[in-house]
């Protein structure tokens, strides 16, 4: 019988997309002051080069596309307001009716990767403490302990109480998502949301989900199949 639900966040409970347009805009924001520029076309040209695959380089890339030279450590004081800005994103409605049924039933988890300040600024915006049994920001327990790495399951499992052939982890992303928790006995639910940044493959079966949705809306249906309800 599944007594625990833990979610990651990104991607899954919302669209990671739209953080990724907030930190772009308080950054174009910064870049127009210092250097005399539109505000719109740096933000949309942020945008572009994000959507085009480039994720790693992108404000280097923004300083070549406006003509403008970078002096030493401004990156880093972009990424710096990129990660520390109040991200303007909401959490749909479809996600939070979910969260509310599901609370009544299951005890919740979540289990999120990422920049700490970052990752505490979204589940503040989203507004979604109250809903969670237990939060787990894997940053603290060391960059290593990101996914796939294990820590974090295991961390819920003991602070809940609640062994894994009785919990159910929801994620989004084959590269690192479902790895920890299949192999600890987790029932493992891929959403695949329309907006989604990741369109990676499971590099075996180990890596897959056992179960993909199209919408958080079925969660709750495919969650009492599961249970053989």
């Amino acid at each position: 019988m599944i007594k625990c639900i833990a979610f990651d966040m990104d991607d899954t409970l919302y669209d990671e997309r739209d953080y990724y347009s907030s930190g772009f805009a308080a950054v174009a924001a910064r870049i127009a002051v210092d250097f005399r520029l539109p505000t719109e076309e740096i933000f949309h040209t942020l945008c572009r080069i994000f959507d085009g695959g480039n994720r790693q380089n992108t404000f280097d890339t923004i300083a070549s596309e406006m003509g403008v030279i970078f002096k030493a450590g401004y990156i880093e004081n972009l990424v710096k307001i990129f990660r520390e800005h109040t991200p303007d994103i909401n959490m749909p409605a479809d996600s939070r009716a979910v969260l509310e049924i599901l609370k009544q039933r299951y005890k919740l988890g979540l289990i999120t990767d990422g920049y700490l300040p970052a990752q505490r600024l979204k589940v503040k915006s989203l507004n979604i403490e109250t809903y969670f049994d237990c939060i787990i920001y894997t940053e603290e327990l060391g960059r290593e302990k990101w996914k796939p790495s294990p820590a974090g399951f295991e961390k819920l499992v003991a602070d809940l109480e609640i062994p894994p052939r009785q919990c159910v982890y929801v994620g989004d992303n084959l590269e690192k998502d479902f790895i920890a928790p299949n192999k600890m006995g987790f029932e493992t639910i891929r959403i695949i949301r329309e907006n989604r940044i990741h369109f990676g493959k499971a590099a075996d079966l180990h890596a897959a989900a056992n179960y993909e949705i199209d919408s958080i809306s079925k969660l709750p249906v495919l969650l009492r199949e599961i249970n053989g309800l």
